[in-house]
């Protein structure tokens, strides 16, 4: 387990801002990026967080999988590095 996480169905318009406040509810948040279309800029919807700890991480995963945000159901996993 890592402290890294994938962040899945989000709202488009979601921004990095909202998905940092939306975590910080779990624990300190490192990082927290949206993915976003290099052209249009819009979000392709979903990002990644970075927790301080792995238990941080594993308490997000818990609480705020299929929590919402931006009207949406989003979903937290555990992210896996590139192959």
């Amino acid at each position: 387990m890592t402290n890294n996480l994938f962040i899945g169905s989000l709202s488009p318009e979601t921004t990095d801002a909202q998905l940092l406040e939306h975590f910080q509810k779990a624990g300190k948040v490192l990082s927290a990026k949206v993915i976003t279309d290099r052209d249009s800029g819009q979000g392709k919807g979903f990002g990644f967080v970075e927790m301080e700890t792995v238990e941080e991480a594993k308490k997000a995963m818990k609480e705020l999988d299929n929590s919402t945000l931006n009207g949406r159901a989003i979903v937290v996993k555990e992210a896996k590095p590139r192959a």
